[in-house]
């Protein structure tokens, strides 16, 4: 098991509705000692976390997070809020009732104008797999293909269910090249995080990875 390689796609994240800043220091501190890809928080503290990290790590955050039924225009605009404040990378939630609909074209309008606010930074798109049948989850990924974002990714962790194997492989069947995916929700050891790469993923969001690597050394 290479945990180097583990780390280094670990968005380590801390999303609790009671994070301090305090938390996310310490956060940002062991993605720096660690290596990891980035840290994901709240957008609240994305300023404060760029100014602490500067380019030594990257700055995830979230938008329309975890619910995903804010409109287009607030999802726009809080990404464009977020980029000013430094996120280096942005995990947009999407409208699960839109899915529900079958309303494709509105879900790739949205997908497509969060990309475009993000100007230039990665967008990961977040699609609850644990609230969609296969073919809603296939649909998704042909979505996801075709709007420009970077990433798919499983989970908010918020929905009562997170990453799954089947979930990951079934979207490296079916994404484009172009996008890569994080697996995200209920990531709790090493062999889980290994599994998920192995599968196709190339990104973990996780809290609890960084641990386990410290206890395993």
């Amino acid at each position: 098991m290479d945990i180097n390689r583990i780390l280094a796609a670990v968005d380590h994240t801390l999303l609790a509705q009671d994070a301090v800043w305090e938390q996310v220091k310490t956060l940002c501190d062991d993605g720096l000692r660690c290596h990891t890809a980035s840290v994901c928080i709240p957008p609240s503290f994305v300023r404060q976390a760029k100014d602490y990290v500067g380019d030594r790590l990257a700055v995830c955050t979230v938008i329309g997070f975890p619910n995903g039924y804010s409109t287009t225009a607030v999802k726009c605009f809080e990404t464009e809020d977020a980029v000013q404040n430094g996120a280096d990378e942005i995990d947009m939630v999407i409208n699960l009732g839109w899915v529900k609909e079958q309303n494709w074209d509105a879900l790739l309008a949205e997908i497509q104008a969060v990309k475009a606010a993000c100007r230039g930074k990665l967008l990961k798109v977040i699609v609850e797999a644990c609230l969609l049948t296969e073919e809603e989850k296939i649909r998704m990924c042909e979505i996801v293909s075709q709007s420009g974002a970077d990433f798919i990714k499983t989970s908010t962790g918020f929905a009562g269910g997170g990453a799954t194997r089947e979930d990951v492989a079934l979207f490296a069947r079916h994404v484009a090249p172009s996008v890569r995916i994080k697996a995200a929700g209920g990531i709790s050891g090493l062999q889980d995080a290994e599994d998920f790469l192995n599968l196709g993923a190339s990104r973990l969001g996780a809290s609890r990875i960084v641990k386990a690597a410290k206890a395993a050394e």
